[in-house]
């Protein structure tokens, strides 16, 4: 008796393609990914400063090693409501992309110059630019400078960082404050001593200002620290 016919086999199936990195996640993924949010952080600061990167750009300052990751992540912030995409995106880029944040909710402060973390200097009252917060004040209340200088390294506080200052608030001891002696202006921890008042760094190479405390103005209270990547030490 012949053998019976047996049905065809079924194609080989095709291997899925590999993930570039285990920092791709699906856009069903948890909203807290650490990945995701850093990757919204940088892309957030970026488009308040007006200068929105690139996705190779993304991939370099937070140490990704595939394109096609960021692009996952931009997509599912997309998703999830955090970016939209505008019309006419450049391929490659997130220049495409903005944030979908109710505008009242920033705010433009005046840049005025800067401001030495060391020995002190000119702070020049000159308004270069704008910078975007979100610190809950009137904007007559608020203004940036630049910081140079390494006194403050230890806070935190690098040179080419811009420091937000609010104006006319209560000043308490440990708190970090642009203070103007004379002509010239520093950034440092505010400590009161009776009369006096000390100015003190946040870095061992540096010494303490030990001063009257008339001799003092204190222009007003660090309450946000912005960096830009790439601008340290400008």
């Amino acid at each position: 008796m012949p053998p019976l016919p047996t049905a065809p086999s079924p194609p080989p199936r095709a291997a899925a393609p590999r993930r570039a990195r285990a920092d791709i996640e699906t856009e069903a993924s948890p909203r807290q990914s650490p990945t995701r949010e850093r990757i919204f952080a940088y892309v957030r600061a970026r488009l308040l400063e007006g200068n929105p990167p690139s996705v190779r750009e993304i991939r370099d300052a937070l140490g990704l090693r595939a394109v096609q990751s960021v692009q996952v992540h931009l997509q599912t912030l997309t998703a999830e409501g955090r970016l939209q995409q505008t019309p006419g995106k450049v391929r490659g880029r997130a220049r495409g992309y903005q944030l979908c944040e109710p505008a009242a909710s920033i705010r433009l402060v005046p840049l005025l110059g800067r401001v030495q973390a060391g020995a002190p200097t000119l702070a020049l009252e000159e308004d270069i630019e704008h910078i975007p917060t979100r610190v809950t004040a009137q904007e007559d209340e608020l203004f940036a400078l630049r910081v140079r200088g390494e006194s403050m390294v230890d806070a935190g506080i690098l040179p080419g960082d811009i420091v937000i200052v609010r104006r006319g608030v209560e000043v308490r001891d440990g708190e970090v404050v642009v203070a103007l002696l004379g002509d010239e202006a520093t950034v440092k921890h505010f400590h009161r001593d009776g009369a006096f008042v000390e100015l003190r760094p946040a870095n061992l190479d540096f010494a303490s200002l030990h001063l009257r405390a008339d001799d003092v103005v204190i222009l007003g209270k660090v309450v946000e620290l912005q960096r830009s990547f790439g601008r340290v030490g400008r």
